[in-house]
């Protein structure tokens, strides 16, 4: 094979973008040491701020998105990754401005590139993907440092989108009351079947936002938002509890005192799946395919292709999607 399909964002000399599916040749990949047939990706907020020229996230054109991929070595100079091992790459500078996971081909380090657990297939880690590892990443820190189900109500912001979604339904799994917080009420029953106790609108989220302490409530947050939410439940925390912020969609800065941590000796655990070893990152995923193994985790999913990617790009940037949208390159 000579050529791969992609789907490719080009930037014209007037800086317009332009999105679509073409063949590239396979000399076009970067000189890394692993090829892989890619047979799976997912659509992350990430991938669509890519497509559309978020220069914080790509900023060489042309480009192919997409920071998951999972599939199938064809070639590579590690024997720990022979040819014929099902495999998935997440982070690092995957679809970022190295091309990623929406073409049917990439080359990565092999620091890049993690077996694909047992007990887990292709299309399982890309429901996942870099939101459900995410999530599950957010809750191996919050148990690290004392979460438990008996230490009260756990709420999820954000919670129909990848993170929050995944989120839910992890901590429904492991015992925890969760509160999921979210701007769509048309959703409350399908996050009801996640595992969600209670709905929680973003208004009630930000009641008391002006307040130097909020009433001690949660025994944990999974905080996909960011900015006033971040810290309206950061101060609500119980005494020792902890927030995991994973997201800024609702704004990069929070309206911070120091009160919650010096009355409340709260945490702020900040959470990066990007560059974390790979060691950590081989141990979420063999935990998501062990002992925190989903049950209905393909309810999450939304298949699509190459085709139909740039609609589902625009949807997600308009916070229309809801749970996780699964690429599919066969």
């Amino acid at each position: 094979m000579t050529h791969f399909k992609a789907f490719q964002v080009t930037k014209q000399d007037d800086g317009t973008l332009h999105r679509g599916i073409v063949d590239v040749p396979l000399a076009s990949l970067p000189d890394h040491p692993v090829l892989i047939d890619v047979q799976y990706s997912s659509l992350n907020y990430k991938d669509a701020l890519s497509a559309t020229g978020n220069p914080g996230v790509t900023r060489v054109f042309p480009h192919v998105p997409g920071i998951d991929a999972a599939g199938i070595v064809l070639e590579s100079e590690d024997p720990s990754l022979a040819a014929g091992t099902p495999v998935l790459a997440q982070g690092f500078d995957l679809g970022m401005n190295t091309w990623g996971g929406f073409g049917t081909r990439i080359r990565v380090p092999v620091e890049w590139t993690l077996p694909l657990p047992r007990g887990m297939t292709l299309v399982d880690a890309m429901v996942l993907g870099t939101a459900g590892f995410t999530a599950a990443l957010c809750v191996d820190k919050l148990e690290a440092v004392g979460m438990s189900p008996d230490g009260g109500p756990v709420v999820v912001t954000g919670a129909t989108g990848g993170v929050g979604s995944v989120g839910v339904m992890l901590l429904a799994q492991l015992g925890y009351e969760v509160v999921a917080v979210s701007g769509k009420p048309e959703r409350s029953d399908w996050l009801k079947s996640l595992g969600a106790s209670r709905i929680m609108s973003r208004e009630e989220a930000l009641e008391g936002k002006d307040r130097m302490l909020g009433k001690p409530t949660w025994g944990g947050v999974i905080d996909t938002v960011g900015g006033e939410m971040l810290w309206n439940l950061l101060k609500s925390l119980e005494h020792g509890k902890s927030l995991a912020a994973c997201g800024l969609v609702g704004g990069a800065e929070i309206p911070a005192t120091v009160f919650p941590f010096l009355l409340r000796h709260v945490n702020l655990l900040g959470i990066d799946s990007v560059n974390l070893p790979r060691d950590e990152k081989c141990r979420i995923w063999a935990k998501l395919a062990d002992e925190w193994k989903l049950d209905g985790l393909h309810a999450l999913a939304t298949e699509i292709n190459l085709e139909s990617l740039s609609n589902a790009i625009d949807e997600i940037l308009a916070g229309k999607m809801v749970g996780r949208a699964v690429v599919h390159h066969g």
